[in-house]
């Protein structure tokens, strides 16, 4: 859980940033929100899920 409530405030900020310095419109922004709803609800979920999982815990292995 706390990957995945760390990886939405990550994308958020990214998706700020982009709207405010980038070339990112508002409506653009909207668009990708909605997006990432209906692939939440879709059944690709499922993989998306575990593939974001083991890149988390890919990068959460390695040793600095």
């Amino acid at each position: 859980m706390a990957v995945s409530i760390s990886a939405v405030v990550l994308l958020a900020i990214i998706a700020f940033m982009l709207v405010k310095k980038g070339g990112l419109n508002a409506g653009h922004a909207v668009v990708c929100i909605l997006l990432g709803f209906y692939l939440a609800s879709s059944s690709i979920a499922p993989t998306i899920s575990q593939a974001t999982t083991n890149v988390a815990s890919w990068i959460g292995g390695i040793k600095f």
